[in-house]
């Protein structure tokens, strides 16, 4: 959730606590309520507790006036998704899906300040696991979708709210869903995009998500008869594969652009003084300057939007301390740019190798293929006008994530998908997947006012 955003253009120091504790709308009463209710629910992979909070969230949408036959949760094992229709005025027409999940990854008690799946609303936040990443972009979008429905307004098309329960793992219930909508006009998800506030928390841009990287691991296995280690010979399966993740780990890719990160860097270049800002704006005008690519590639929060980037993450060799190895395996983890083939992606891990002894292998975990989502003007009018209500004069800048969403799955069936949360957080605020997540109370109010504008404004 705007993880590129908040990593990427904000360079700031310490911040004061946010005094806001409770919202003052309705909306963004329910919204925090709903928040607060579902940090409860444990939705970590391997602990069943997504079908429980999915029969909550069932319950309020119930209660605000959707039909039964209109909510369903399909169940997946321990794990399954949820989707609320919402019907339009044009039944015929394809359905625009609001997007969000509700599983969240793991949290040990012991490492929390307060217990992760305790809520606590304290200093003007919400405390807990999954507090930001995604059950307040997915509490906005619902408590959202629950007012308008009481108040019986009609969108031009069907709206359908899908909600996942494995995206921070497998996405099997995400590949499920996107088959089943995969005639959809349009996404539109949670768990991407929003707004950044400065360190006085005044808003400073807002980013919509437009595409993201692909993921992709690779193992690399060498095998070897072994033997005893007092006995060495010319050859050592560890050291053979410690040579060959050398030389990929040196290995740079070459720079490239498209849309939307031409787009993000020119924009977020006039907000980044010195070189940076410089080198932003020039490789957003000619993507073969090599030499502001490498400025934009010395910073960690830049890397990953000019090239592909392949790193090794794990490595697993030998069997006993006083016996040759017979077997090392490292993992290469590359996140690759929108639009270059996997296939080629490991061709020059391959090549990379330059040892026939050393096997590189697909490590399949369920992510795909996918391309950026050209910007639809329509969409992008429409979050020029949220932003315009919320902060009048607010830059909207297209960005590209460098992790990875439920929306690539909707995005390979050709749909367009965006990243528009409603989350405004300072960059400092982020702690989504770490100690102690939380997320302002401050946002809730204007966030459920946000997806309001957004859906009215797209009909």
């Amino acid at each position: 959730m705007m993880r590129m955003l908040l990593a990427g253009i904000a360079m700031l120091g310490p911040i004061a606590a946010q005094a806001q504790d409770a919202p003052s709308t309705p909306g963004g009463k329910e919204a925090v309520t709903l928040l607060t209710d579902g940090v409860k629910f444990q939705t970590v992979a391997g602990r069943g507790q997504v079908p429980a909070y999915a029969a909550y969230l069932q319950a309020k949408l119930l209660s605000a006036g959707f039909d039964p036959a209109e909510v369903r949760f399909v169940a997946m094992g321990e794990t399954g998704y949820l989707t609320a229709r919402y019907p339009g005025r044009d039944r015929a027409a394809k359905p625009t899906v609001v997007l969000a999940h509700m599983d969240v990854v793991e949290a040990d008690p012991k490492d929390w300040t307060r217990d992760p799946f305790t809520p606590v609303i304290e200093n003007g936040y919400v405390f807990g696991r999954g507090s930001l990443d995604n059950k307040a972009g997915l509490s906005m979008a619902v408590a959202t979708l629950m007012k308008l429905r009481r108040a019986k307004w009609v969108p031009q098309r069907d709206i359908v709210l899908v909600l996942t329960g494995d995206e921070e793992t497998t996405m099997k219930t995400t590949r499920a869903a996107a088959e089943a909508y995969r005639n959809a006009a349009l996404v539109l998800n949670a768990d991407a995009g929003g707004g950044l506030l400065g360190d006085d928390g005044k808003p400073m841009v807002y980013g919509l998500q437009a595409a993201e990287k692909v993921y992709g691991d690779w193992h690399l296995t060498v095998t070897d008869p072994g033997g005893h280690s007092s006995r060495p010979g010319p050859d050592n399966a560890i050291v053979r594969l410690a040579t060959a993740v050398g030389r990929i780990a040196a290995y740079r890719f070459p720079p490239q652009q498209n849309e939307i990160t031409k787009a993000s860097l020119a924009g977020t270049a006039t907000m980044t003084p010195g070189p940076l800002g410089a080198a932003m704006k020039a490789f957003a005008a000619n993507p073969n300057d090599t030499a502001a690519a490498d400025i934009l590639s010395a910073d960690k929060r830049y890397i990953g939007q000019v090239r592909t980037t392949c790193v090794p993450t794990m490595f697993n060799g030998g069997h006993a301390p006083n016996a040759l190895p017979q077997r090392a395996v490292a993992n290469i983890n590359c996140r690759i740019f929108p639009g270059t083939p996997r296939a080629q992606i490991a061709a020059k891990l391959t090549e990379l190798a330059a040892d026939p002894k050393v096997a590189v292998a697909f490590n399949d975990n369920g992510t795909i293929e996918a391309g950026a989502s050209p910007l639809d003007p329509k969409v992008v009018a429409a979050v020029k006008a949220a932003v315009a209500e919320r902060a009048p004069g607010l830059l909207v800048v297209p960005m590209q994530e460098a992790g990875a969403t439920d929306s690539m799955h909707f995005r390979a069936y050709g749909i367009p998908s965006f990243g528009v949360g409603g989350v405004f957080m300072k960059a400092s605020d982020s702690f989504a997947h770490g100690l102690n997540e939380r997320v302002p109370v401050a946002t809730f109010d204007p966030g459920v006012l946000w997806w309001e504008t957004l859906l009215k404004t797209l009909g």
